[in-house]
């Protein structure tokens, strides 16, 4: 045979081959110790009144970051969450067929989500802030790259385990941020929105199954062995397959949808500038992909105006993308020199200032009318954009109308921040059943607690000793700081207190 013959190749890949096994045997696999990161994982996944506390601490401090929008926060909670316990030791228990190993560090994983769900949603419902912010937003779309994040962090923290590098898994934890997306669940809970919900419990279900998954695989290379006949081992392999498939699909078809938006930002923004030459700028962009239909907000820098751009344009984009937009266009005419751009640049933001004024002079005006008071009642921050109205009456309106009123203007106005101080007005009695207030009662002390809030007067509460001091509980959760209670008969009457009096007539 010749020396390139395919029977001595073969022996010479084959002989490779048996020498790298053995190398790996005895040089890799030897040097482990098997029962000592056994134990070690079992330890760190078992169920204890330290991994639940620890648990509830990471999911407390990771929701008020993600409602303060904190990334330092957030982080924070992330070296604390003791969730990669179990998560890995699931993973080394699939890889030794360790079906009672398995089921704690399930039910570890399983009480440690549930408690942090469950705390996380009562922080948010009894929190003043529940917007969704930029960092809980971040983890509401999951895509394939979370994936991928979560496959190379399971492949790291299981070697850095097995090799006593356990330093690398505090890189591996800040990684996969597996408690933020829990605390996003909550929040989403609390608020009852079904999209945070879903698409944080996604994320989070594919960060641990794509951990345990590759931290058995990394397990089983470290010889890690399972204790069924090779047939049971490709039903496993062949499960662990199926589930990166089914977690693959949906997350693919978001990955799908995202580079999608990108090519269209693309080609709107060729679009835009294009009628007018080489010699315009894109000043600015902005997209809704989320509107129906897309919106699309553009500032253009040209030489020349172009009244009928924005239809064409329009009609040219939607050609281009297949799907019809809502596009509003900017022009600023610039000159041609060296400093035409930046002159351009500083007369947009002068006429974004200008319509920013304008907007909060009609918004001023707005209020005025709506809330029967002069002009000069309404107090506008354009800065901080709040707008506040000082009632100087009683007449007109009570206050469940002026909180009715607040209400309206804010879902009007939902970029401004809007209060209305109404005077003290009369306070409506509070009915109670079995103990607790009626529906009518808990709209009576809502009603007294945004009054309270917003006027910055005491509360006295006066009937029932029980029933006064379960509905000074409800006023101080509905935000009310001053609140004192006195003897009386039922039902409640709530009265407006003197300033500075505090419990002072408690029981008189």
């Amino acid at each position: 045979m010749g020396a390139g013959s395919p029977a001595i190749s073969r022996f010479g890949i084959g002989r490779i081959v048996v020498r790298w096994r053995t190398w790996w045997t005895e040089q890799v696999i030897g040097t482990v110790d098997h029962a000592g990161v056994m134990a070690e994982r079992r330890d760190e996944g078992a169920l204890s009144a330290r991994y639940l506390f620890l648990t509830a601490m990471s999911a407390g401090i990771a929701i008020l970051g993600l409602l303060l929008s904190s990334p330092a926060v957030v982080i924070g909670a992330m070296l604390l969450s003791p969730l990669m316990g179990p998560i890995v030791g699931l993973g080394f228990a699939l890889a030794t067929a360790d079906y009672r190993w398995m089921r704690q560090t399930g039910l570890s994983l399983a009480w440690g989500s549930l408690l942090a769900v469950t705390f996380t949603a009562l922080i948010v419902a009894l929190s003043p802030l529940q917007e969704i912010t930029s960092e809980i937003a971040a983890r509401t779309r999951p895509n394939l790259f979370d994936l991928l994040v979560a496959v190379f962090s399971g492949l790291a923290g299981a070697y850095a385990l097995i090799r006593g590098k356990e330093g690398a898994v505090v890189g591996v934890a800040i990684a996969t941020a597996l408690m933020p997306p829990l605390a996003t669940v909550g929040f989403g809970l609390a608020t009852l929105n079904w999209t945070v919900f879903s698409g944080a419990l996604l994320l989070f279900v594919t960060n641990f199954v794509a951990i345990a998954l590759f931290a058995a695989l990394i397990a089983r290379l470290y010889g890690f062995k399972t204790y069924l006949s090779g047939r049971h081992t490709m039903v496993q392999n062949i499960i662990m397959f199926g589930v990166l498939v089914a977690l693959a699909v949906p997350l693919g078809l978001s990955l799908v949808r995202i580079g999608w938006e990108t090519r269209a930002q693309r080609v709107i923004r060729a679009e835009v500038v294009r009628p007018f030459g080489s010699s315009a700028r894109l000043s600015e962009a902005t997209f809704d992909f989320r509107a129906q239909p897309i919106a699309v907000s553009a500032a253009v820098l040209t030489p020349r105006l172009d009244p009928g751009a924005e239809r064409r344009i329009g009609q040219k984009i939607e050609a281009a993308i297949g799907q019809p937009i809502n596009l509003s266009l900017v022009q600023y005419r610039v000159g041609t020199t060296a400093s035409a751009a930046e002159e351009a640049q500083l007369a947009a933001a002068r006429d974004r200032q200008q319509r920013a004024d304008q907007e909060a002079v009609q918004l001023g005006r707005q209020l005025a009318v709506l809330a029967g008071v002069e002009r000069e009642e309404v107090l506008i921050d354009r800065e901080n954009r709040r707008a506040l109205v000082r009632v100087s009456s009683l007449e007109g309106a009570d206050l469940a109308t002026w909180r009715s009123l607040e209400r309206r203007i804010r879902e009007s106005s939902p970029d401004w921040t809007v209060e209305i101080v109404p005077l003290a007005g009369a306070l409506p009695t509070v009915s109670f059943a079995d103990g607790e207030p009626t529906a009518d009662g808990l709209r009576a002390l809502a009603l007294a607690g945004w009054a309270s809030r917003r006027i910055g007067a005491p509360l006295v509460l006066t009937g029932p000793a029980a029933q006064t001091t379960r509905a000074s509980e409800l006023l101080s959760e509905a935000g009310a700081t001053d609140v004192s209670v006195r003897a009386g008969a039922a039902p409640i009457r709530m009265d407006w207190g003197a300033p500075g009096a505090g419990d002072a007539d408690d029981g008189a």
